[in-house]
């Protein structure tokens, strides 16, 4: 391994050299690109350059220990050594996780899609919520977020709408967010006090490039139509919303929100990648569902994850056993702690996995 950090070390410093060239910085493409594989192997030589240091102090603190004529120097030293081999042994442990092999996606934005399901009215004001919840949380990751699409239900809910959001790693921390949210409350017009359950879903799709996804133009059929809602005098005036349609998938995609036909295409664009390229990475990796998800869980869509309980002030993830009984700063945003331990989770099952498999 230690060779292996050595290479990883020494392609690092290469990097970090390459971000100053001046031809770098004038091809804005090449430039994006090694900016992201200096970030992302920032993390690991940090961490190794911190297990060198402990080692070194660990070997000094020995020395002490074994050489030092001085009681209470020598049992100070001791206490110094199980410290630095606490720290040391918690090093190794995050230097195997970070060498794991890394998706693709993490470091893409991620388009987000939160549709209203069982529950009426009371799903779409939490699909409502859910939407501003996420929107807060990218606030406090310095991300930026993006409405693309809202089909508003007329109650102050939505019964779906479409988000983007751009900033570091956004898919590493977003991906375990797909799936069914399922919420217990007593709702507004509840006149009787009972809790009701309903339910919404969240598919997170890291947003795919022009060069990840090729589309063919004659494999679309684009219309155009009238926006509708709120919108001012271009509404049921102007051809400016845009409906396109991937032919060989089926896959459609509407959107409305600006009044340019012209921005509204090039936003339906965006969606419609990252649509084709899950439909692609589901149909390659058909083949190894059954093992993935018995590594890593299914990330499936149709999987209930979590569960949100007003009135006993709690939320529960069912996939890691978490519960924390601060649902408002949990629905202000304040999703970290779940997020964190989310992917601490599933890195540690495929780190239990590797190590599995070349047992």
């Amino acid at each position: 391994m230690l060779e292996k950090l050595d290479q990883i070390e020494a392609r690092y410093q290469s990097l970090t050299d390459e971000l100053s060239a001046p031809e770098l910085l004038s091809d804005q493409t090449a430039y994006t690109k090694t900016v992201r594989q200096h970030r992302s192997l920032g993390e690991i030589v940090t961490k190794y350059r911190e297990l060198k240091s402990l080692t070194a102090e660990l070997a000094g603190a020995r020395e002490i220990v074994d050489l030092s004529d001085d009681a209470e120097m020598s049992e100070l030293a001791r206490l110094e050594v199980d410290d630095l081999q606490t720290r040391l042994d918690k090093a190794n442990e995050d230097l195997r996780i970070l060498l794991l092999p890394r998706d693709p996606n993490d470091e893409k934005n991620v388009v987000v899609e939160i549709r209203a399901g069982t529950g009426g009215d009371e799903a779409s004001l939490f699909a409502a919520e859910v939407l501003r919840m996420y929107a807060r949380f990218a606030e406090r990751q310095k991300w930026k977020f993006e409405i693309l699409d809202v089909a508003e239900s007329g109650i102050g809910g939505i019964k779906e709408a479409v988000a983007i959001i751009e900033g570091d790693n956004v898919y590493s921390k977003m991906r375990y967010e797909s799936g069914v949210h399922r919420v217990q409350r007593v709702p507004q017009t509840e006149t009787q006090g009972r809790i009701h359950t309903s339910a919404i879903t969240v598919a997170v799709l890291p947003e795919a490039e022009e060069v990840d996804v090729k589309i063919d133009q004659k494999d679309l059929r684009i219309d155009t139509f009238c926006s509708s809602g709120p919108g001012g005098q271009s509404v049921n005036t102007t051809y400016s919303a845009v409906r396109i349609t991937h032919i060989p998938t089926n896959t459609v995609v509407s959107m409305q929100d600006e009044k340019s036909q012209i921005k509204n295409r090039e936003k339906a664009m965006r969606v419609l990648r990252a649509r084709l390229q899950e439909f692609e990475e589901n149909k390659q990796h058909e083949a190894q569902a059954s093992e993935r998800r018995a590594q890593v869980g299914s990330g499936d869509r149709s999987e209930k994850i979590r569960t949100y309980n007003f009135k006993e002030n709690r939320v529960s993830d069912h996939r890691i056993g978490l519960t924390i009984h601060q649902l408002a700063l949990f629905m202000d945003g304040d999703l970290l702690e779940t997020i964190n331990a989310l992917v601490t989770h599933y890195q540690t099952e495929k780190l239990k996995a590797e190590i599995a498999a070349v047992a």
